[in-house]
């Protein structure tokens, strides 16, 4: 079958390509943004790359699978309609392409993608040989990607807009539930009808807490250990060996992730995550930390704008972009400098480049600089190194 992925540059959208490729699809994609390090490695897997302008859509192509982001004005979408090319959905593509194997799939509000590293790591460590599929890449791993041909496979599973449905789980991990896309009693709702009925073990990160020893900073941290131990340990893993895997743990990209000296990166983009990002890089042995948080989405800032100043204000310092609205229009009229007026320490800039200047002036040897957000405040830590 020839795939083509409108969105493939996301990590998302990357991940379902480079399975699709490895399960011996022929895959073509299209993005805004070329270039970047997802499509330079799915370029190195044979993916052609096209610009989002529906030129990678002919005659030949059997499905063309759609990101959420995806609007319905897309080039490649119009003339997928045109040629009567069927469409589907990314999860439910994801869904499809993992049928075959035991799905144990991880959701939750916060700490998805880390737990599924986590437990896709340990269960290769004990020779399970899982097939994985992330919603952050992975040190190590094929981007977000862990090919493999035991009988499970581990997937983040998105809840932003309730596509969960699509997956029929073998096993599942609840990680935890608040409000971020819906209310806390709406999450739970989603999360409850997604588990229910489900043959295989299920970890309830919202009703159980723990915490196991394992080779990444933060309190949040081992509580995301326990959860992807406890799960191995239900699968069959032996203990002391899945311990041991957890000690060996290399980490997940953006998540409190060393750039240069001094200077860190982290997906952070919702109070709690910031909470607990904050909290783990006090820990650490620098005098004074630096927050510098791109705000991602306006519904997400408006919806928490006091807790996103008071999560931030347990740094030291603190920055506050431009907000990256994705694809949202500004309906809320909400602002970064809505944020930063509420924090004593806090500063505007609007600009990465604005930002790279002030801290080159005014943060002094000893000091921690940490970005935070889900967009691409990423460029900003590369800028500051």
């Amino acid at each position: 079958m020839k795939r083509h992925l409108i969105g493939i540059g996301g990590v998302g959208m990357s991940a379902l390509a480079t399975a699709l490729v490895r399960l011996g699809d022929e895959v073509t994609g299209a993005d805004r943004t070329l270039g970047t390090p997802n499509i330079r490695h799915l370029e190195s897997l044979g993916v052609r790359c096209f610009p989002d302008d529906g030129t990678g859509v002919d005659g030949t192509t059997d499905e063309v699978i759609v990101s959420t982001a995806i609007e319905d004005g897309n080039p490649g979408l119009e003339k997928a309609r045109e040629l009567g090319i069927p469409v589907t959905p990314r999860a439910a593509a994801l869904a499809r392409t993992l049928s075959p194997y035991k799905l144990v799939a991880v959701v939750g509000t916060c700490g998805k993608s880390t737990v599924t590293a986590m437990l896709g790591h340990i269960l290769a460590e004990c020779g399970f040989d899982p097939m994985c599929v992330n919603g952050a890449n992975v040190p190590g791993w094929e981007g977000a990607v862990r090919f493999g041909r035991g009988e499970y496979a581990v997937a983040e599973v998105d809840e932003s807009d309730k596509s969960l449905v699509a997956f029929k789980p073998y096993a599942a991990v609840v990680t935890n539930a608040s409000a971020d896309h819906y209310s806390k009693e709406e999450m739970d709702e989603v999360f409850d009808a997604f588990v229910e009925g489900m043959p295989g073990p299920l970890v309830e990160g919202r009703k159980v807490y723990g915490e196991a020893d394992v080779s990444v900073p933060g309190r949040h941290n081992r509580n995301n250990a326990f959860l992807a131990l406890e799960m191995a340990k239900a699968l069959g893993c032996g203990e002391a060996e899945a311990k041991a895997a957890l000690l060996k743990f290399g980490g997940v990209e953006r998540r409190l992730q060393k750039i240069g000296e001094g200077v860190y990166d982290d997906y952070a983009h919702h109070p709690t995550e910031i909470v607990a990002t904050l909290t783990a890089a006090k820990a650490l042995p620098y005098k004074r930390v630096w927050a510098i948080f791109q705000p991602f989405t306006y519904s997400r800032t408006a919806r928490h704008l006091e807790e996103f100043a008071t999560s931030l204000s347990l740094a030291d310092q603190v920055i506050v972009s431009d907000i990256m609205g994705s694809r949202e229009k500004n309906e809320w009229g909400v602002s970064s400098v809505q944020i930063t007026e509420r924090i004593p320490h806090g500063h505007y800039l609007a600009t990465f480049d604005e930002i790279s200047e002030f801290v080159a002036k005014n943060v002094k040897d000893g000091d921690l600089v940490l970005t935070m957000g889900g967009g691409d405040v990423y460029k900003c830590a590369r800028q500051i190194k």
